[in-house]
């Protein structure tokens, strides 16, 4: 209901949008020419073309961990495309700029809208069937779009030649249209297990004993976009930002290897190693890791910090955490329907091979 919403307002503002670009390059104007309307929706389409391969560069990998944060950035940047094109008219002399930064804004959006629908699809599609989700979807907003012409055309046509009553309407409907997005989101209940959800889980689990529902974990996400960098500002770490997967071998200085060196017996067969530095965790995967053991060493190296924390013998105590009590944790999760199968990160681009033995077997 919240979605459908949302893009009714998001097409009703299209058309505001829309109309001001328009004639900003000059439609209905006798000095406008074809050629040089034409050439600037060019520069306008590339830029954004341009825009979405370097946002794909360089957060394309964060997008599957962070669906529901990354699907409020994606309208909020649609939001300021469109705020974009509205302002063009009235500053002709930068019309160019605008347009292409609005663009730009739009291509973040495509980029990132595209890639959450897909990970959301497979969480509704509940008997495997995704292609059925995404039609049903995809017909859902072919909707919401209809009518939101339909309205967005006769708003435009009742604020003809009333500027004030174009930046009214769109001004409500963009309020509106974050509040409808913030709330679709929201009432998303994921099971799948990404760094926030497995750290609330396990926390909880380590203090409890017990396992909170996805609705309920739901409720303890920071989904909101900026949440991280004033974080940052005010100095707050969650504890899963004190765990590093995937750490590069290069950054081992002889005292780590040290370090490692006595905590080894722990890791004997696991296909990954912890490394306690500075109040964080480094989790070193090895290169034949499967998705199973991602998670785990994940959940490992996020009870080694909460060890940590808590001024306790680390390596030894976070061991027998692990080998007492993870299958039940992972039981319970899955009797709770997440799905245990992998662990939703980053793409791991650093892994490690090692060898266990002793120096005379290396050497052979």
């Amino acid at each position: 209901m919240w979605d459908t919403l949302q893009g009714l307002s998001t097409y009703i503002r299209a058309m505001l949008s829309t109309q001001a670009l328009l004639g900003a390059i000059g439609v209905g104007e006798k000095s406008a020419t074809v050629i040089g309307a034409t050439f600037q929706w060019f520069l306008r389409d590339l830029t954004g073309m341009l825009g979405g391969i370097l946002f794909t560069f360089y957060q394309g990998s964060n997008l599957d961990s962070n669906a529901k944060m990354w699907r409020l950035v994606a309208d909020f940047m649609n939001d300021l495309g469109m705020l974009m094109d509205l302002l063009s008219p009235l500053f002709p002399s930068s019309l160019i700029v605008i347009m292409c930064l609005g663009s730009l804004s739009r291509s973040f959006t495509g980029v990132a809208s595209g890639a959450t629908r897909a990970a959301l699809t497979q969480h509704f599609a509940l008997a495997n069937n995704a292609a059925d989700i995404s039609a049903k979807e995809g017909s859902q907003e072919t909707l919401a779009t209809m009518l939101g012409m339909g309205l967005g055309m006769l708003l435009a046509h009742a604020t003809r030649g009333h500027a004030l009553g174009v930046w009214v309407s769109f001004l409500f409907l963009t309020i509106f249209h974050m509040y409808a997005n913030y709330k679709a989101v929201q009432s998303l209940s994921l099971t799948t297990l990404n760094y926030e959800r497995s750290s609330i889980l396990l926390q909880y689990f380590m203090e409890d004993g017990e396992i909170l529902t996805p609705q309920q974990v739901s409720k303890q996400e920071h989904i909101l976009p900026f949440w991280s960098s004033w974080r940052k500002l005010l100095r707050i770490e969650l504890p899963h930002e004190r765990v590093h997967l995937g750490a590069k071998a290069s950054m081992l200085t002889h005292s780590d290897m040290s370090q490692i060196a006595k905590a080894r017996s722990y890791y004997q067969n696991a296909d990954y190693f912890l490394l306690d530095k500075e109040g964080s965790v480094h989790v070193f995967i090895h290169k034949q890791a499967v998705a199973t053991d991602v998670l785990k060493s994940f959940i490992h190296g996020l009870v080694l910090a909460h060890f940590v924390q808590n001024n306790k013998s680390s390596h030894a105590e976070a061991r027998q955490w692990i080998d007492e009590k993870y299958n039940t944790f992972i039981s319970k999760l899955q009797m709770e329907g997440y799905s245990t199968g992998r662990l939703v990160s980053h793409s791991i681009e650093w892994r490690v091979h090692w060898i266990h033995g002793s120096l005379e077997e290396k050497l052979e």
